[in-house]
């Protein structure tokens, strides 16, 4: 318990120094605070190593210092990125034959929708499909017509195999 009393007055004599350190040297407030905090915590959790340092203040303003150059590493590396690679290219609209079919799955039963969706959008075998969801091969064989019949009279399209009967 002595240690824990020791570190708190550690911390509560250095902190403001710390993050007043840290600020002045990356210039945001809120990066100086989440480094000293993420500094002190590592300090805390080899507290009987640190406080046997000459200066412990000096370890925790070292390592919430390189805290804070490694987050702006990281930084520029993504802007750097940025630049090379440019922006995304911004996502074309679905096309009308995609709005339909989303509409129409969203018609469909939510077990229905579920055994559609993993079996055909995810490629999964029905056993596959069955072991995820909980239920029976059959019971996923089932959905899986129910939903496809249901899909193509919302789609007004004939299933494979089968004819029109207009």
């Amino acid at each position: 318990m002595a240690g824990d009393d020791a570190f708190e007055d550690f911390y509560l004599g250095s902190r403001h120094r710390v993050v007043t350190f840290l600020y002045a040297m990356g210039g945001d407030r809120a990066e100086a605070q989440d480094a000293a905090q993420e500094a002190y915590l590592r300090a805390w959790q080899r507290w009987s190593t640190v406080s046997g340092y000459d200066d412990p203040e000096a370890w925790v303003r070292t390592v919430g210092y390189r805290l804070c150059v490694n987050r702006w590493r990281k930084a520029r590396n993504r802007m750097v990125a940025y630049r090379r690679h440019g922006p995304a290219e911004p996502a074309r609209p679905p096309n009308e034959d995609t709005v339909a079919l989303v509409e129409a799955l969203r018609r469909l039963p939510e077990p229905e929708r579920l055994a559609i969706a993993l079996h055909h959008l995810l490629d999964l075998p029905v056993a596959e499909v069955a072991a995820q969801t909980g239920v029976p091969v059959n019971t996923v064989k089932s959905r899986l017509v129910r939903g496809r019949r249901t899909l193509a009279s919302l789609l007004d399209r004939d299933l494979p195999g089968e004819y029109s009967h207009a």
